[in-house]
């Protein structure tokens, strides 16, 4: 423990997008300076700490300052309680809302030494000083397939064409957004299938059947498949097996499953809501709608779904565009940065 300079919490029992995000770039992290992860999900490339590690790392000698990195108000907490209690820390959080804060958010942001915005949106609601960092997403494991319609093939599923939207089933995500979208589309597009990719909460059980139901009543129910939550690892396939993909959620932290979409070669057809604005080049490397608007995402995937080489080259300069502006070295580089600013080193 004696190297240990930087503390990733991840203490969330669910696997969610800022779970997704931390362990992207924690790796990273880890290969620019003395770190490790404590909680669930740890990925590999950083060392993962146990309670005992931590309780170490209160006790060691020379004494010297520890950044806690948090991501959520629990873990920003836990962080202050630590050092209330003696632990060395010096406090990080992230923040990727864009909406405005609780009291006990600003509460909690107040104490810490330094906060980092995920975009310029989201530091826009905060009330104190904040370095933006965009999110980066691992270009190597989402990468573009080398045979886009063998991959679906190999899965069994009907059609030359796949659409995706990934993420959590529930209208936040905009999923009936999408649901609906198809039952308009796929009757004129007989070559497309839909994929729908994400854990169902048991709140949103209900949301889930009504939407499986309208999929019915369409006729559509071997073309519009819910796969619900999938294993970490078997998620990247699944965007190399999508031509276009539709990001619908009406309202965003950050949106990460975009950007990784777009590593992966996909045409996207985004709401503008999170960084989507930041990351898509409108017209150029995907195509923006309002957020919740099914009129305007069928007039948009259309002509995608109509020339699917469209969709090709769409995908290909979205790819460049992660590739140049949204890689997680870079995003590591930037908040190891921040690190070295609260720590006092040039």
């Amino acid at each position: 423990m004696q190297d240990i300079e930087v503390i990733i919490p991840n203490l969330h029992w669910r696997y969610s997008g800022v779970t997704a995000t931390n362990r992207t770039v924690a790796p990273r992290i880890a290969g620019r300076i003395a770190a490790g992860w404590f909680g669930s999900d740890a990925p590999p490339g950083i060392r993962r700490l146990s309670g005992r590690d931590l309780l170490a790392l209160r006790f060691r000698r020379p004494r010297r300052p520890l950044i806690w990195h948090a991501r959520r108000n629990t873990e920003m907490m836990a962080g202050l309680a630590f050092k209330w209690l003696g632990w060395p820390l010096r406090l990080v959080f992230t923040s990727a809302a864009q909406r405005h804060h609780t009291w006990i958010t600003r509460f909690l942001m107040a104490r810490m030494n330094a906060i980092i915005a995920t975009s310029e949106a989201a530091a826009s609601y905060l009330r104190f000083p904040a370095t933006v960092i965009l999110h980066g997403v691992d270009t190597g494991r989402y990468r573009p397939p080398g045979d886009r319609e063998a991959e679906l093939k190999a899965t069994g599923l009907p059609g030359r064409y796949a659409i995706g939207c990934f993420g959590r089933v529930r209208a936040q995500k905009g999923t009936d957004v999408f649901v609906e979208a198809m039952c308009r589309l796929l009757p004129r597009h007989p070559d497309f299938v839909a994929v729908i990719i994400g854990a169902v909460t048991p709140d949103q059980r209900g949301f889930e059947e009504a939407l499986k139901e309208r999929v019915s009543a369409a006729g559509l129910s071997d073309r519009v498949r819910f796969f619900g939550e999938l294993p970490i690892d078997d998620v990247p396939q699944w965007y190399r097996r999508v031509l276009i993909y539709a990001f619908t959620s009406r309202n965003e932290g950050f949106g990460l499953t975009l950007l990784e979409a777009m590593a992966a070669g996909a045409a996207v057809v985004a709401a503008r809501a999170g960084a989507a604005e930041t990351a898509v080049l409108d017209g150029i490397t995907g195509t923006l709608v309002p957020p919740g608007d099914a009129n305007a995402l069928e007039r948009a995937l259309e002509p995608l779904m109509r020339e699917p080489a469209r969709a090709v080259v769409m995908g290909e300069r979205g790819r460049e565009r992660v590739v140049t502006e949204f890689s997680a070295d870079a995003e590591a580089d930037l908040i190891v940065g921040v690190y070295h600013d609260v720590l006092g080193r040039p």
